[in-house]
């Protein structure tokens, strides 16, 4: 039994894409598009939502403040 791959779109581009193990850059096309993907969240193009941190706080104190495990005196 001989099944055609699943294809999905590449992120950056659209182009139809085999969702196999042979398709190194997969979900993208090529190593181009899978390199600008990643330059997108290096530039802050990208991002995942979620409340911002202060200001000079480093994000794992902001997420321990926001869970109310904070340094004592903050």
């Amino acid at each position: 039994m001989n099944r055609r791959p699943r294809t999905v779109s590449c992120p950056t581009c659209g182009r139809s894409v085999p969702w196999s193990a042979e398709n190194r850059w997969r979900p993208f096309c090529s190593e181009r598009c899978r390199l600008i993907d990643l330059g997108a969240w290096l530039d802050g193009g990208r991002a995942i939502a979620g409340e911002a941190a202060p200001d000079g706080t480093p994000m794992e104190d902001a997420a321990a403040d926001a869970e109310g495990s904070g340094p004592p005196g903050h």
